[in-house]
């Protein structure tokens, strides 16, 4: 359990450094995701970019069992 706080730590570490630079990713801006902008009300599910992510986080997880 040590381990993975600690990577996780380190992880959120680097996240937050590069988070200027990765904010111009086109993550959250994906077709499929959806924003509804009324007055007083702002509404955001990013459906597509969650399905991609888990994607991504599936394979990593399944290459570092192998």
């Amino acid at each position: 359990m040590q381990k993975v706080l600690i990577i996780g730590g380190i992880v959120l570490l680097i996240i937050g450094l590069f988070w200027p630079w990765m904010v111009k990713l086109p993550f959250g801006r994906l077709p499929g995701d959806i924003i509804i902008n009324k007055p007083h009300l702002k509404v955001y599910l990013p459906i597509t970019t969650m399905i991609l992510i888990s994607i991504i986080v599936s394979v990593v997880m399944w290459l570092f069992r192998k």
